[in-house]
């Protein structure tokens, strides 16, 4: 009997396949084709990948004809707030916002009661305006929303925002941010058992890869006398390497620091007396 596969979902085009594809490849899994067939095979690892549209995964996902799915978690809030919500992936970050045209003299949440708007995100926007006891017209739109307020459509939109630099061209101005997002790995509430042993080691290597994006690897030499401020700054995984030099009175250490406090921790280092710091990537990192 061969085994099950572990059938995941990623956007079939769009914004968030690229870095689907990516983590996947990252996690030592090898994928045959591209995007131009709707369903292939992993070569080393039982995972049967569905390129899908971006909608219509999270029904797929309560159906379970699909396990897992590489989605936004805008999509869910609006779509899937029933699936289960696994590992975020740290890409595809955006927001989901309400704007308005620049001329609109916008004072607060209040100003847009009784107004229109365009959007293709109704439950999320209903259940905002509902939480801040706001009534208005709404007007749903599958595609490019911008230019509602330039044809007359709205008074004002919600879409997902990223840079801003839409909005910006097409006249309009971020007004209320209702929801922040990422890519998430959202689980079906319909998986097998089976799938779900499969699923484990999936979400072990994600984990790993992530792990390795958010570090660096930091190796330095220290004055001997200043090790326990230096090693104070750097915990590490657990605790720093630290190695003899051949030099009298040095040593070299070695560790691992969070991406997010690299500029602050080696200006502390340089301050205590490290050289030769050497800083390198991570490709994964088992915990």
């Amino acid at each position: 009997m061969s085994q099950q596969k572990l059938r995941i979902a990623v956007q079939k085009s769009g914004r968030l396949f690229e870095d689907s594809i990516r983590i996947l490849k990252d996690a030592g899994i090898s994928i045959d084709n591209g995007k131009e067939q709707l369903k292939t095979s992993s070569r080393n690892f039982p995972l049967e990948v569905m390129y899908l549209r971006n909608g219509d995964i999270p029904q797929y996902l309560r159906d379970g004809v699909v396990d897992v799915a590489i989605i936004g978690e805008n999509v869910l809030v609006e779509k899937g707030k029933d699936i289960i919500k696994g590992e975020k992936l740290g890409f595809s970050k955006c927001r989901v916002s309400l704007a308005v045209p620049k001329s609109f003299k916008y004072s607060g949440i209040r100003d847009l009661d009784g107004k229109k708007i365009a959007t293709s995100y109704p439950n999320t926007v209903n259940e905002f305006l509902a939480e801040n006891g706001i009534s208005a017209d709404l007007h749903i739109i599958n595609g490019s929303v911008e230019i509602a307020p330039n044809i007359g459509l709205a008074d004002a939109i919600c879409d997902i925002v990223s840079s801003g630099n839409t909005l910006f061209k097409n006249g309009l101005k971020e007004v209320e941010v209702m929801l922040k997002s990422e890519a998430v790995l959202a689980i079906s509430p319909k998986i097998s058992e089976e799938r779900k042993e499969i699923l484990k080691k999936l979400q072990f290597r994600i984990k790993s890869v992530l792990n390795a994006r958010t570090s660096k690897y930091i190796l330095l030499n220290a004055p001997n006398e200043k090790l326990d401020r230096i090693i104070e700054l750097l915990p590490g995984m657990r605790s720093p390497t630290v190695l003899p030099l051949a030099e009298e009175g040095w040593s070299s250490v070695h560790t691992v620091i969070n991406e997010e406090r690299f500029w602050e921790v080696i200006d502390e280092l340089k301050n205590c007396g490290a050289e030769g710091i050497l800083v390198a990537p991570i490709e994964k990192m088992v915990i």
